[in-house]
C-alpha cells in the first residue's frame, strides 16, 4: 500500500485564499473611497481571471464532502447553458445580416473544441497519471 498523505487545503490552495483576502480588501477599500462600482466590477473580474483565483473558490467549494460537487455542477450548468443560448441569439443575428459562412465556421471550430474536451474527459478518467 503506498501511504502518500494528501496536504491539507490550506496548504494547497493558501495563495487562493490570500488572493481572495486581498481583492474582498480592496473591494471595501475601494467602495469605501467612493469608487464607481462598474470600474471595481470590471477590475475584480479581470484580476480573478488572470490570478485563476476563480478555478481556486471552485476547488475549495468541491473539497468539501457530499455537497461540494453538487454545489459546483449547480452552479457551472446555468452558466454554460447561458452560454449557449448567447452562441444561438448571436448566430440567428449573424446569419440574418448575411454572415453564414463565417457563422458555420466558428460552429464547427466550437463543435471541435466540444468533442476534443469530451475526449479528453473520458481518456482522463480511464488513463488516470500515478
Amino acid at each position: 500500500m503506498n501511504d502518500v498523505q494528501k496536504p491539507s487545503i490550506w496548504k494547497e490552495y493558501r495563495s487562493h485564499i490570500f488572493l481572495w483576502v486581498l481583492i474582498l480588501a480592496v473591494i471595501i477599500l475601494a467602495l469605501k473611497m467612493g469608487i464607481d462600482e462598474k470600474i471595481v466590477v470590471f477590475s475584480t473580474v479581470v484580476l480573478g481571471l488572470f490570478t485563476q483565483v476563480f478555478t481556486g473558490l471552485g476547488a475549495i467549494i468541491a473539497a468539501i464532502p457530499l455537497v461540494g460537487p453538487f454545489i459546483i455542477k449547480v452552479l457551472t450548468i446555468p452558466f454554460f447553458w447561458l452560454l449557449n443560448g448567447l452562441g444561438y441569439l448571436v448566430g440567428a443575428i449573424a446569419i440574418k445580416r448575411g454572415y453564414g459562412v463565417e457563422f458555420t465556421k466558428s460552429r464547427l471550430l466550437t463543435l471541435s473544441l466540444l468533442i476534443g474536451i469530451v475526449i479528453g474527459y473520458i481518456l482522463g478518467h480511464l488513463l488516470p497519471l500515478r
